[in-house]
């Protein structure tokens, strides 16, 4: 299974959604990175489930367990081990339709790949498998900010049709968490966290966007022809559970408009290049060109919900599914400390290679 992530700053996650633990094992962690499980746990705090009214009710705390690589409060240079143990799992709440097939999820295509299947909580396709991603990732952007002073910013920015209007230069991690729905537009995350306990009261699922933005990146990240670096952004968003496309900069919108009007034009910022505008999101030719990168990825409704839906077992037998469990009504809240982590992988990756250049 293609667990592993990045080339030099190099992740593997294992673990599976009800099982003993999950977690990640980080190789090529520079030494002398001074972390602790506090730092790490900030983040999976903002991960977890049961945080709020709006997310799923499994009580787990995620609590880490840095089991090596760490001494006497820093990084050594060896392979780090970062551990949750499951403690809320259920795997009952599955065994009535573990020969079925629930629509939407990865039950029938891990079949079709494997011939076997963890039928509890989904296994590895679950979202607990991000825990590793976001422990790995508090890691990354520890070491961004101390090198670089990069910031990394994500947050909510449409729910269905509930768009938020927020200044991606200058959003902070502060006022995304001020609300349960990490929307920093807090007329529209009201009504956000409206609908979500709506949907979520009839049974449903709805989906939505989250934005993102790293500031103080420098040029000269990412490499040509097939691992530019938002390509590498791409398939770390859309590695993420239920993410379904990726935009750069201006994105589809930029595909409405001219050149002419699109084009972001040079200039001398008191001896620095810098661009007028950023309708690249900080990435020329797949090249990092200082500018703020800013992306958007965006989720599907969670596959799970409560009505009943028409599906077939692994029989082929027609059967009539109403899933039981604890299920995000909308992963967008949670999924923002996903895409910061997915992203400070990246950058931390491509950085840790220009240096090797």
């Amino acid at each position: 299974m293609g667990s592993t992530f990045g080339h030099i700053f190099r992740i593997s996650t294992f673990g599976e959604s009800h099982g003993g633990a999950v977690g990640v094992v980080i190789d090529g962690c520079p030494p002398r990175i001074q972390i602790t499980a506090e730092e790490i746990q900030k983040d999976l705090d903002r991960r977890r489930p049961g945080q709020s009214k709006i997310t799923t009710a499994r009580g787990e705390l995620d609590q880490c367990e840095i089991v090596s690589g760490v001494f006497e409060g820093h990084t050594i240079g060896t392979p780090i081990c970062i551990l949750v143990r499951n403690k809320d799992a259920r795997a009952s709440d599955y065994e009535p339709f573990k020969d079925v097939y629930r629509p939407s999820h990865a039950d029938f295509t891990y079949d079709a790949k494997f011939g076997t299947r963890n039928w509890r909580g989904g296994g590895r396709s679950s979202a607990r498998e991000t825990i590793g991603r976001v422990a790995a990732g508090a890691i990354a952007k520890k070491i961004l900010r101390e090198a670089l002073g990069t910031e990394i910013v994500a947050w909510v920015s449409r729910v269905q049709d509930l768009e938020a209007t927020v200044d991606p230069l200058t959003v902070t991690e502060q006022q995304v968490e001020a609300n349960i729905v990490r929307c920093p537009d807090e007329a529209v995350a009201a009504k956000m966290i409206e609908r979500i306990t709506e949907v979520k009261s009839e049974g449903d699922t709805i989906g939505g966007t989250v934005d993102c933005v790293a500031r103080n990146v420098p040029s000269g990240l990412g490499d040509p022809v097939f691992d530019k670096l938002e390509a590498d952004l791409a398939k770390a968003m859309l590695s993420l559970p239920a993410c379904k496309s990726f935009e750069s900069g201006s994105g589809l919108d930029g595909t409405w408009q001219r050149g002419s009007e699109h084009n972001d034009l040079f200039y001398n910022n008191e001896g620095r290049i810098a661009t007028r505008t950023n309708r690249s999101g900080g990435i020329q030719g797949g090249i990092s060109n200082g500018e703020p990168i800013t992306l958007r990825a965006g989720f599907k409704p969670v596959a799970t919900i409560l009505q009943p839906q028409q599906t077939v077992n692994s029989s082929g037998e027609e059967v009539v599914l109403t899933p039981r469990g604890r299920h995000d009504p909308c992963v967008l809240p949670r999924a923002v400390p996903m895409v910061e982590a997915m992203v400070a992988l990246v950058l931390c990756d491509h950085w840790l290679r220009q240096k090797a250049n």
